[in-house]
């Protein structure tokens, strides 16, 4: 029987003993998914009313519309838009596979599995942690995600990316006599999805994610971060607004109490997210955040630096 209670939230302290164990370990190299460090899904919900969400980093912009389906009634019914942790997680975790197999298609045992590679604890239950689990990646496979550039007036840039063509995500019990599921899951990546993480993957430590996890702003601050290290070659200040607009779950600008309250989580999430990785370049100051050229968290291989660069966004 999975226990039905949750994982407390980490505090700062926890994150600070989580930082020693990263810093004493062996690395687990992983990859993400460039968009990730680009632009970031949905923090929170945005309603089964909603038909489109959208985010922005400087000329690119991120959109994301629900799956559709038919409910019980005959109705069309919106499957709802994928956001908070799992997601990135799932994405890291299916980027990493991509580019350690070379294949599209990647399988493992139950969903039970699948979230203790990721350092999560399976949660039996209507409002347990295997239910969000599958609930969020039924939402992510579904989605419609198209990137688009309006960096050029003459010009219409777009792609669609949506993450899989096909899965199946068994969410059965574990046998008892330790042998693995009995089934096994399967997410077969679509080939734009596919071709984006192999060609160009954003090194990341599994284990700075595990670290990290319980918090999607976290989770973008480090990858954001580890890529920017990867790719800045000279002293870069990314202002507040513009940070607001690329990490602000709601971003308005124009709301001064909203602005002190972005600035103030973004600190919070940057300051734990340097004490897992302390080898970032980066200063706080009343512009911005200064980014200095510095080490990434992943030593690249040689020829590496081609593959993940790609356009250079904030």
């Amino acid at each position: 029987m999975l226990d039905p209670m949750p994982r407390p939230p980490r505090t700062s302290l926890d994150i600070v003993r989580a930082a020693a164990e990263v810093w004493e370990g062996d690395q687990e190299v992983g990859f993400g998914p460039r968009l990730l460090a680009q632009a970031s899904l949905p923090y929170r919900n945005p309603g089964k009313d909603k038909r489109v969400w959208g985010r922005r980093n400087g000329d690119l912009l991120l959109t994301i519309s629900p799956g559709m389906t038919i409910n019980d009634r005959g109705e069309e019914e919106s499957i709802g838009f994928p956001y908070g942790t799992m997601p990135r997680l799932m994405m890291t975790l299916l980027a990493t596979e991509a580019v350690r197999t070379q294949s599209p298609e990647i399988t493992f045992g139950s969903l039970t599995e699948f979230m203790a590679a990721m350092g999560l604890t399976a949660t039996g239950g209507k409002t347990g942690s295997l239910t969000r689990m599958r609930e969020q990646g039924h939402r992510l496979f579904n989605a419609n995600i198209s990137v688009e550039y309006k960096g050029d007036a003459n010009r219409k840039v777009g792609a669609k990316l949506s993450v899989a063509s096909a899965y199946n995500l068994w969410c059965g019990a574990e046998p008892e006599n330790g042998q693995g599921a009995l089934f096994s899951s399967m997410v077969r990546l679509s080939p734009e999805f596919f071709d984006e993480v192999t060609r160009h993957p954003v090194p990341l430590d599994l284990n700075a994610i595990k670290a990290l996890g319980g918090s999607a702003l976290r989770l973008d601050v480090y990858t954001w971060l580890t890529y920017r290290m990867f790719t800045v070659s000279r002293a870069t200040t990314v202002p507040w607004d513009s940070l607001m607009v690329q990490f602000g779950s709601t971003a308005d600008i124009t709301d001064r109490r909203r602005r002190h309250q972005f600035r103030n989580d973004f600190m919070k999430a940057l300051k734990e997210v340097v004490a897992v990785y302390p080898q970032a370049n980066v200063e706080v100051t009343d512009s911005g955040v200064k980014l200095l050229p510095g080490l990434p968290h992943v030593a690249p291989s040689p020829g590496f630096r081609s593959l993940a660069v790609g356009t250079q966004v904030s």
